[in-house]
């Protein structure tokens, strides 16, 4: 299952040395709902090999706005704390796991 991230844990998941990818997302979003089930099927596939989780960005401002999401969903590609990539939108799961593949 992808983990629930928030402002406090934020750092802490970034530093742990796996390469991190984030969803911004909202419960009232109807383009979030189609991404967070492909989120949470990559969360077990991956698991060990990269952190997945989701941040709700109602309850957890501050790194969003660190980030500039201004639209939701926007997933994130982290690795070695930097953001390397990112997808805004809904998009395919093969769009994922392409993202994914490109920061093992």
């Amino acid at each position: 299952m992808a983990l629930t991230i928030t402002d406090a844990s934020f750092q802490e998941i970034l530093a742990s040395g796996k390469p991190v990818v984030v969803d911004f997302w909202a419960e009232w979003c109807g383009p979030c709902r189609m991404v967070g089930p492909i989120i949470e099927e990559l969360s077990k596939e991956y698991d060990g090999k990269v952190t997945i989780g989701k941040i709700d960005v109602d309850e957890n401002t501050e790194v969003a706005a660190k980030y500039g999401i201004r639209n939701i969903p926007t997933i994130l590609f982290f690795k070695d704390g930097q953001v390397v990539d990112k997808q805004v939108g809904a998009a395919a799961k093969s769009a994922f796991v392409a993202k994914i593949e490109g920061l093992l």
